[in-house]
């Protein structure tokens, strides 16, 4: 049965989801879910087919059901999880077991008669349409769910469902800032592809604000216009979810800020969102379409991709905001190139950025390519401090040292200034928490697109006592991959159109959330709290509510900890990484150092080796887990 579960684990990741009528498939035909008949009244042979696809899945659900048994543990007084749920003995435990198994049997049952609807058969739905977005992860934890929802059944009546129902009522998530609704604001949406000008422009009229604030996709790009205003003499304030610097002395000033922590109390001429497209990402999405609504300006300027117009003008409409399309066109010209660099990192040129996609490859791609050239290379990613990642850009910005080449994350689609002349793909793939899949036509264009960049931080700092003005380059931004294999796959890319955003994510706020927890047993865990909202939400067309698998995470990582639920929402809002088994424990000691209110100084921290004070960069991890521990204090600190 493993080797079974683990084919169609393979075939799943790396085929592509038939959403809305079946599994996973490796053939475009639609997964038929009815059972077929021919016209003797015989089941045919894609019906018995089908059956067994059925039966496959069946056997699936139920291993990963006895896994996530595993995982709770056996029945005793001192398991909190299965006594908030409502079990009192480990019989108790193995007949909800039992009664679940069947449940599932059923589900199965009903969907092999043609019983796949989301009214009707609710339980299969979920836990097909958890594997198809999730794969074998994805179905776990919502089995996970699905128990605890079964196990908490005599616990909730009709009158508390109602009840959380009516809290989950997420139709209208515009009425939750209503300071914003009061002001008759304008929305200018600069729209265009990489290198177009569109950020400028919408920077220019902050600049030209007596207030205002910029909520950026990066703590780097928030730490570039921070330097560009108070390179210009403009008091500047900058935060992010590792750092503030206030300026002293002036009670007015200019915020610069990642979008998260975009102030939503602070009536300002102009704020400038960049990236809008992300309001359409599962995971930090949320906090776009938060900043969209709430943020009190006079003025919002909106800075993406063509794709998000339809949809941030139908959200402006419902809000009563008037909305004014900016189109831009690209001032330096973008090809691909003809032939990959098949390979040899010895026919890197001068200016030449390498895209990867893991932390652990960036580290041996720069080491590769040092080796290979004699000459250096700086690396930015995301996990960095931004110090050091100011550092590094700017030294690859410079033309008059020895750092000509660049390896890069992804980060560098999102608006970073680096003077790239070629962008070249170390490979069209990446793992995204889930699954290994191609590169989306939006992440290579938006990626591409930084070839040939016309500006950088330095050049504006540099123009502060100067006029500024756009110049076009004459020389193209080229594009290529590493290996042959993946140079298709970018140029048809670059040929194609992205498809338009469909609905905003939205996160519902605290207020909300510790309502909804007033109608649940106190010991209920926040996790299944956070998926039992996700359940009964009810939006619009133009939104959706997803909870990102990190906060589910967090949140069963702290759970054991006495806590109230806006502490627990505090430790969940810090942007940690939580790829590092020492990040997690460190997590656990911050929840520690909150719920007993003692300690919390670095030294204070058992879990944190002071030795990776004086460290190399082959400790790095433990640097970044300490940097963790300090996003993690500053988020909890007004606590």
């Amino acid at each position: 049965m493993k080797s079974v579960l683990r084919a169609v684990a393979t075939r799943a990741t790396c085929s592509k989801p038939a959403f809305r009528h079946g599994f996973a498939t490796t053939c475009r035909a639609p997964f038929r879910e009815a059972a077929v008949y021919n016209r003797k009244g015989g089941v045919s042979a894609a019906a018995s087919k089908n059956k067994k696809r059925y039966e496959v899945f069946r056997s699936m659900v139920i291993t990963q059901f006895n896994n996530v048994l595993d995982e709770f543990g056996n029945w005793s007084e001192s398991n909190q999880e299965l006594r908030s749920f409502g079990v009192r003995s480990e019989h108790g435990l193995a007949n909800e077991a039992a009664l679940f198994r069947k449940a599932i049997s059923d589900a199965i049952a009903m969907a092999t008669n043609g019983n796949v609807a989301r009214t009707t058969n609710p339980l299969f739905w979920s836990l097909r349409d958890a594997f198809i977005r999730g794969d074998v992860k994805g179905l776990t934890s919502e089995i996970r769910y699905s128990f605890q929802s079964f196990m908490m059944r005599s616990r909730m009546s009709a009158d508390v469902t109602k009840r959380q129902k009516q809290m989950a009522d997420f139709r209208y998530p515009m009425e939750w800032f209503p300071a914003t609704r009061a002001l008759q604001r304008t929305i200018h949406l600069h729209v265009g592809p990489t290198n177009s000008g569109k950020t400028y422009h919408a920077l220019k009229a902050l600049e030209n604000a007596k207030s205002g604030i910029y909520g950026g996709p990066l703590r780097l790009l928030a730490h570039e216009v921070y330097a560009r205003f108070t390179a210009k003499g403009k008091p500047c304030a900058m935060v992010t979810g590792e750092e503030q610097r206030i300026p002293e002395g002036v009670d007015n000033y200019f915020i610069s800020c990642t979008v998260e922590m975009t102030p939503l109390n602070r009536l300002v001429d102009v704020a400038v969102i960049d990236e809008i497209q992300m309001i359409g990402d599962p995971e930090r999405g949320w906090a776009w379409t938060q900043a969209l609504l709430g943020v009190m300006a006079k003025e919002v300027h909106l800075c993406g991709e063509e794709r998000a117009v339809d949809l941030v003008k139908s959200i402006c409409s419902a809000l009563g905001d008037k909305c004014v399309v900016h189109r831009y066109e690209r001032l330096s010209p973008l090809q691909t190139m003809k032939k990959s660099l098949k390979g040899d990192l010895s026919k890197l040129e001068k200016g030449d950025a390498v895209v990867a996609f893991s932390r652990v490859g960036l580290h041996g791609l720069k080491k590769a390519i040092e080796e290979k050239t004699g000459k250096r290379c700086a690396i930015v990613y995301g996990s960095l401090p931004p110090e050091t990642r100011a550092q590094q850009a700017a030294l690859f910005n410079d033309p008059d040292n020895e750092y000509d080449f660049l390896v890069a994350s992804d980060a560098i689609g999102m608006g970073l200034n680096l003077e790239v002349k070629r962008i070249i793909f170390e490979t069209a793939a990446k793992f995204d928490g889930v699954n290994f899949r191609g590169l989306s036509t939006s992440e290579i264009k938006q990626i591409g697109g930084r070839a040939g960049r016309f500006r950088s931080a330095r050049q504006a700092a540099a123009s502060a006592d100067g006029d500024e003005t756009l110049v076009e380059k004459k020389n193209p931004g080229l594009v290529t991959t590493l290996d042959a294999l993946d140079l298709p796959r970018v140029q048809e890319a670059f040929t194609q159109q992205a498809e338009p955003l469909e609905a905003a994510y939205i996160n519902p706020p605290a207020f909300i959330l510790e309502r909804f927890s007033e109608y649940l047993p106190p010991d209920t865990p926040l996790s299944f709290m956070l998926l039992r909202i996700r359940e009964l939400a009810r939006v619009s067309p133009m939104f959706l509510v997803d909870i990102s698998s990190d906060a589910l995470r967090v949140a069963d990582i702290i759970q054991e900890f006495p806590l109230t639920i806006h502490e627990r929402l505090s430790i969940l809002n810090a942007p940690v990484q939580l790829n590092e088994p020492s990040v997690v424990h460190l997590v656990q000691a911050a929840a520690n150092c909150l719920a007993t209110r003692q300690g919390g100084a670095l030294y204070d921290i058992q879990e944190i080796d002071l030795d990776i004070l004086d460290a190399t960069i082959a400790d790095f991890d433990g640097l970044v887990a300490s940097g963790n521990f300090d996003v993690l204090n500053f988020f909890i600190g007004g606590v």
